[in-house]
């Protein structure tokens, strides 16, 4: 256990700006940047084609969004199938790729590489009603969990005032998520399936974190002296439960380290997407579980505490 006493409460101020600060730059990064939703959520189409030689296929970007007259996100692999190379070139549209439209491309990516054998291997066109229907379910998953995340603790830890305790504990785990988008926006990242599932692993680690303060808060308030203030109270548990968030935060963050340099040196940036985001999940998680849930349900039991004074 840690003996030593820090003093979470008195610098609420500090770390509510902190983060109040932070939430702002990603909004203005997101509003500046752009949000790259992937066209699984949006609707497109994907073009993939096999090649063989050494091609730099990134080079002509801007001539192929010329020619389809939007953004296009390039992908380069292997086609194991027939030992020779290939890519996909994804975009989004309303009206889906007409013959036409994928004659004139391939007529313009064989031009471009002519000694490199462009051959056509898939055309599809992604309709985004599944992927919006799934979407949706994941918010309204979330928008439930959150719901029974606030009566749980409210009925756990209902001799610390469990209704505020919960709904700390959710402003919190609000807190962590748009963390979670901020990594995805400034890192360019498309906010794709793999978005989905860093939210809602980040949403059960974030939770877990929360409710071990609390219940080292329960347990101190019925061994400590009645006239230990809330103050004092939120900031012995807080400390005595420092080493095992850390601990617990460490562990997973350095095996999304782990993962992230292997997939960084092979290239797999779909894994990428998830690793990375998850490192910045934990850690604002386990920020948030310390100096955000504990010092603000302070705040709000102090400012109820005068209120009811002043009635």
């Amino acid at each position: 256990m840690n003996n030593k006493i820090y003093d979470f409460v008195g610098k609420k101020k500090i770390w509510f700006i902190i983060s109040l600060a932070l939430i702002a730059a990603i909004a203005l990064f997101s509003v500046i940047r752009g949000v790259e939703i992937a066209l699984e959520f949006k609707g497109g189409s994907i073009v993939s084609y096999s090649y063989e030689g050494d091609a730099d296929i990134k080079s002509y970007q801007s001539e192929i969004e010329d020619y389809l007259q939007t953004p296009v996100n390039i992908q380069e692999g292997e086609n194991l199938a027939s030992d020779s190379n290939s890519f996909s070139i994804s975009f989004s549209n309303n009206n889906g790729l007409s013959p036409e439209m994928q004659g004139g491309l391939t007529a313009l990516l064989t031009e471009k590489f002519a000694d490199n054998n462009i051959e056509l291997l898939d055309s599809n066109d992604v309709n985004p009603t599944s992927g919006r229907e799934f979407f949706i379910k994941c918010i309204i998953v979330s928008i439930l969990a959150a719901i029974l995340i606030i009566v749980y603790i409210a009925f756990r830890f209902k001799k610390i005032s469990g209704w505020s305790a919960g709904v700390c504990a959710v402003i919190a785990l609000i807190h962590n998520l748009i963390f979670v988008f901020g990594a995805f926006v400034v890192l360019g990242y498309e906010i794709n399936s793999n978005f989905v599932a860093v939210v809602l692993t980040i949403l059960g680690y974030s939770v877990n974190d929360t409710i071990v303060v609390y219940d080292r808060i329960r347990e101190n308030k019925a061994t400590m002296p009645k006239s230990t203030s809330i103050t004092e109270l939120v900031n012995t548990s807080t400390s005595q439960s420092l080493r095992r968030s850390i601990r617990t935060s460490i562990t997973t963050v350095a095996t999304m380290l782990i993962v992230s340099v292997v997939a960084y040196i092979f290239g797999v940036n779909s894994i990428l997407s998830f690793s990375i985001p998850m490192i910045v999940g934990m850690i604002a998680g386990t920020y948030a579980s310390l100096c955000i849930a504990s010092p603000l349900w302070v705040w709000w039991n102090e400012k109820r505490a005068v209120s009811k004074k002043t009635k």
